[in-house]
């Protein structure tokens, strides 16, 4: 799933979890979900996918 391209994230993706639901099922790996907002961007410790939050956060976080 990597391809040292920044996956662009919304509210509407949120709980982000990885792998996404688009990915081909040979190449799925544990569903872990992962935290976005913190920082704005997060890796997927299982593939280095890397996940950028883009847009206005949701209320209360």
């Amino acid at each position: 799933m990597s391809d040292n391209k920044a996956v662009e994230i919304t509210a509407h993706d949120l709980p982000l979890h990885c792998p996404t639901p688009n990915v081909a099922l040979w190449s799925q790996h544990p569903r872990v979900f992962l935290d976005v907002l913190k920082t704005g961007e997060v890796t997927c410790p299982y593939c280095s996918t890397k996940y950028v939050f883009t847009g206005e956060a949701p209320k209360g976080h």
